[in-house]
C-alpha cells in the first residue's frame, strides 16, 4: 500500500513524533507508515484521514494491485 503521509504531514509542518501522538501511536509506527512497511486498521486510517484534513481515505492511502 502506498501512502501520502509524510508529504502530507510535511505540508502541514507536523514532526512525526508530534503527529504520532495525535493520532495516538508511536513514532515508529508512522514511519513504518510512511515507508510502506505497515498497514493501518480501518480505525487508524481514518484518524489519520482527518488529521490531515482529508476528505477520503483515498486521498491518503492507496491500495496497489500487487496487494491484493
Amino acid at each position: 500500500m502506498k501512502t501520502f503521509i509524510k508529504y502530507l504531514r510535511q505540508e502541514m509542518g507536523i514532526n512525526q513524533k508530534d503527529f504520532a501522538d495525535q493520532v495516538g501511536v508511536s513514532r515508529q509506527t508512522i514511519s513504518a507508515l510512511e515507508n510502506g512497511r505497515y498497514n493501518p486498521s480501518l480505525l487508524l486510517a481514518y484518524k489519520i484521514t482527518k488529521l490531515l484534513n482529508r476528505n477520503t481515505i483515498e486521498e491518503v492511502f492507496k491500495l496497489d494491485e500487487s496487494d491484493l
